[in-house]
This record gives structure tokens, sequence and C-alpha cells, in this order.
């Protein structure tokens, strides 16, 4: 019995995909919920299960083709069976073979999420030794693996000329594109800036980090701090926190912020749904999974899709100061930063204190001035005075 294998339902926010890699050949043997093939869309990487036992009789889209919603993929004889040995034939061999790059010089070829990995990094996958079955390369071992140090130009370009490399887009990163020049095109960006003095805060984490660990299994960060500042100020000011539909201006009765995230694909923003809800420890512990989730490619689309506000942390990276770029629909995004020491002035005397600095870029079609920097100004106060985040004043 022939069995359709289709490409499973994608958001509704998502009108194509693309076949990344092949994890079987014609003529393999196939368990029921066996990984086949990875789906690359714009946002997640989805995996896509056998739907029975079987031999893969026959795939109809081979690696790097465009798919959409219930798309044939590849069909399953449920009553074949693959005879041993079996090995493949030329025109699978051609569509679906690891370029050459990647070719492991021992044990197995890496898989398809490793090998993403390991393009991002620009590693070869035969500078790394697989712990999978039969030497492969895993996921794990393409996130540890660090790049050779450069070669010399001349050795790297014997012909003296000076070298280029032309690499395709991945759909995250063109996407991630699309939508940046969209956002600078279709919203009145403005950006306010403000400076918040974080000691209050880390004199908190300091008397409490140890004691809110064993209570709740997760590190007391600093953005639940930043989040709960945030929402402070969009319950404060409702504006903030709306989008822009034609001529319309839509309120939303509940926030839900967007954490931006760094991935091996490229920056995501998986969502805090109903961040007005979350206690600190609450926030923390989900960050730390999209973290996690982040890192090795398992964010849904669900996790990934709406939003209301965004809040991103160039800090991490060292970033002093930015203007973040709105990610539409919203209206607004929290941009923060690395908190250092700097001389401030307090009752007319020069003072150290670690000092963050505060962006926020607001739509200025629907968001005046006034609301914005009040906006800031809220959450300045919030973690200037961290009580104001527990007793929500």
């Amino acid at each position: 019995m022939l069995i359709e294998v289709k490409v499973p339902q994608l958001s509704e926010s998502v009108s194509e995909a693309t076949l990344v890699s092949w994890h079987k050949k014609e003529g393999d043997a196939v368990s029921r919920d066996e990984n086949l093939i990875d789906i690359e869309t714009d946002k997640v990487v989805l995996e896509t299960p056998a739907p029975a036992d079987g031999v893969l009789v026959k795939i109809v889209k081979a690696d790097g083709e465009n798919v959409t919603s219930g798309d044939l993929i590849a069909q399953i004889d449920t009553e074949a069976k693959a005879p041993a040995g079996t090995k493949r034939v030329e025109a699978v061999q051609a569509v679906a073979a690891p370029a050459p790059a990647l070719a492991m010089a021992t044990g197995g070829a890496p898989s398809p999420a490793a090998r993403k990995i390991l393009e991002e990094k620009g590693v070869a996958a035969g500078d790394v030794s697989g712990t999978g079955r039969g030497g492969r390369v895993t996921k794990e071992d393409a996130v540890a693996a660090q790049p050779r140090a450069a070669a010399p130009a001349a050795a790297a370009v014997p012909t003296g000329d000076r070298a280029e490399e032309r690499v395709p887009m991945t759909r995250l990163r063109a996407r991630i594109a699309e939508r940046l020049i969209q956002s600078k095109n279709e919203n009145a960006i403005l950006t306010t800036f403000n400076e918040v003095n974080m000691a209050p805060v880390m004199a908190l984490r300091k008397q409490y980090g140890d004691k809110f660990e064993k209570a709740h299994g997760v590190r007391l960060g600093f953005m639940g701090f930043f989040v709960k500042a945030a929402v402070t100020a969009l319950k404060r000011y409702p504006i903030i926190n709306a989008s822009v539909d034609g001529n319309d201006i839509v309120y939303h009765g509940y926030i839900d912020i967007g954490i931006a995230v760094g991935s091996p694909r490229g920056l995501v923003v998986p969502i805090l749904r109903d961040a007005d809800q979350m206690s600190i420890a609450d926030i923390e512990k989900k960050i730390a999974e999209f973290g996690q989730k982040a890192k090795d490619g398992k964010l849904s689309l669900e996790e990934l899709t709406g939003g209301t506000f965004s809040i991103s942390n160039g800090g991490v990276f060292g970033s002093m100061l930015s203007t973040p770029i709105i990610n539409p629909p919203q209206s607004a995004i929290l941009g923060i930063h690395a908190t250092k020491d700097r001389p401030v002035v307090e009752n007319g005397q020069i003072v150290i204190r670690p000092i963050n600095y505060l962006a926020l870029s607001y739509d200025h079609r629907i968001i005046d001035g006034r609301e914005a920097v009040l906006g800031l100004v809220a959450m300045k106060e919030a973690l200037e005075d961290p009580a104001r985040l527990i007793l929500d004043v």
C-alpha cells in the first residue's frame, strides 16, 4: 500500500518553505515517526516524520526545492521490504548528497542541523570529529566546533587575487532582511534614550540571587527586571503596546513581549505570552527555555508568532548604545545595553554608578513623543526602585 508523505500544515504567516536535507534515500526502510527530512521556513526548521513503517519508494521533491502546505514530497510502500545492502541510485545521489565542502573525511556526513551550524560558522565537516553513530557529526559537535585560524591570504588564494565567496541567504536571513526593510519603509521610526542606575537591581540580585535560584531552579538575571519594567510602562501607556492596521489603531488587552534571542540560524524572537501575568521567576524560566530551544533549533512556529512589544538586549554582546528597529506590526521596541560603571552627578557630586543606556524606538504615526518619553521614564523609575515591580506601583 502506498502512503503519501506531505508537507505539514504551515502557519498562516508562512507562505512557503524549503526542503533542507533528506535523511533517507529511495529504497531505504523507514519507521513510523522517524524524521525523513527537515523543512525550513522563515521562522523554524520543521521535522517531517514518516507516517508509517515501510520503504521510501519515491522522493517527489528534492533538497532545496520550495514547497507549501500539503505538497506531496514522497511515497512510502508499507508492504515492501528494503533489499539488504541497497545502494543509492546515481540520480538520487546527485540530488541528496551533501556539498563536497561538508563531506566527512572520516565517519558519516553531518546531520542537517549540524550542517547548517557548520555552514554558519564556516567550518568544514571534515575538520570536526563526530560523536554520533558511525562518526556522524551531531548538532552538539557542530555547536562545540571552532573555526580554524585564518590562513594567510597567499595560501587561501594561490593566484594572488582577492577572494570572494557568494553564499545564498538562508530563508530565515532573507525573511529578516525583508521585515527590516518593511519596518523602515512603513514606520515613522524615532528613538528616545535614557540612562538607568542599575545599582538597586544589582544589590537585589546580590542579596537574593542564591535563595532565588534554590527556590525556583533558575538564575536571577537582569531580563526579568527589564520585562517587568516594560510591563509597568505598557500598562500605564497602552498606546506603546498598540499596533497599526490600515487606518485603525489596535489596542491589545494583553501584553505579549518578544525577546530577541540569537541562534545558529540567526536572530529569532520568541514570545512571552501574557507577560503582565508572569512573575520574575516565570519570566526567567521561560527565557532560559527559549535560549535552549533556539540553540537546539526546537522553537515552534507558535512560540515565534505574534507579540505586541519587543526587547532586544545588545548588552550581552557589549553594545553601549543602539537604535533598535521595530518588529512589525508592533509599534515599539526597547533596546537594552551593557551596564558599565560611569561618572554621574548626584546631589552636586560626581559619583560612579553602574549605568545602562535604554533606547525606545517607536512608530511616531501613533505614538507621540510625550508617551514614548514618559514610557521610558516609567521603565527607568521601576528599575531604579525595584520595589515598584513587586508592588505594581
